[in-house]
């Protein structure tokens, strides 16, 4: 019997389509990709725009009722304001519009010059599988490096990912989540994209509203608002913020409940368990 004292990382097991078979230790399959650093509004998520506007309006009535007295105030009164009638039907809406502008992008930049299409370069990282299944990675064009085809130079605009594009385009926010933080240049380079796409209110804030709840505000509503609370407001509470915010500004905490008093592009977020190795790793206070 061999015991070497150690077991190797190990992540739960998900389910993928098999494409084909081809040679004895090579199966290929169809895996989706989340694409890091950014979150777009939801397409589907919720149900229907009436269903999901339902949901919204519960967790506003919970908001006001003193249910969900446990989240500070601010936060509370924040939320409320940015659940409108419509709130559903517009998040849904750009949801589907950032779904466009990602695919309209991807087809034009993966055209090569000889009218054939580039393959898409996909950039593993940080914890490579979240929980869905789905690759974390930064994707972009794949240059075939041949004489028609050749490689830009690094800072050739041609280069840059679809996830940064996205947040230039306004199409996404940024989201970036510990431990899956882009280089330092990378990262400033992100962050000026946002914070222009955010100022100038391009993309889903021109065409749905500056209070448009962001990908993640709106999950979390859904959350806040589901039919039944069989296991009490705390535990909706939970999960619906799992994530501690951090000021990119002033690297200071602001906790779970914290993240409306921080502009949208200047916010980190760490997992809660990942809270104080982050702290060792970022020198966050």
């Amino acid at each position: 019997m061999v015991n070497l004292g150690f077991v190797g990382p190990s992540r739960p097991a998900n389910d993928y389509r098999l494409l084909k078979v081809t040679d004895g230790d090579t199966p290929n399959i169809a895996m989706a990709i989340r694409m890091v650093s950014i979150d777009t509004p939801e397409s589907k998520y919720g149900g229907r725009a009436a269903t999901a506007q339902a949901t919204l309006e519960r967790a506003k009535a919970r908001l006001l009722d003193g249910t969900y007295d446990a989240l500070p105030q601010d936060l509370r009164d924040y939320l409320v304001a940015r659940i409108t009638p419509d709130a559903a039907q517009r998040h849904l809406a750009a949801g589907q519009a950032a779904a466009q502008e990602h695919e309209d992008m991807v087809n034009i930049r993966l055209a090569d010059p000889n009218g054939r299409r580039r393959k898409l370069a996909v950039i593993a990282t940080g914890e490579l599988v979240e929980d869905k299944g789905r690759l974390l990675a930064y994707t972009a064009p794949w240059f075939s490096g041949s004489a028609s085809d050749p490689l830009p130079p690094r800072n050739d605009p041609q280069r840059r990912t679809f996830n940064l594009d996205m947040i230039a385009s306004g199409w996404a926010a940024t989201f970036v989540i510990y431990p899956s933080i882009p280089s330092a240049s990378d990262l400033n380079l992100l962050l000026r994209e946002a914070r222009a796409a955010w100022r100038e209110k391009r993309g889903a804030w021109a065409r749905f509203g500056e209070d448009l709840l962001l990908g993640y505000e709106y999950r979390a509503c859904i959350k806040l608002g589901a039919k039944n609370l069989d296991d009490g407001p705390a535990a909706a509470i939970g999960q619906a913020y799992q994530r501690v915010c951090v000021d990119l500004r002033t690297k200071d905490e602001v906790g779970l409940y914290g993240y409306h008093r921080v502009p949208p592009p200047q916010r980190l977020w760490i997992w809660e368990e990942d809270l104080v190795q982050a702290r060792k790793d970022l020198s966050i206070t």
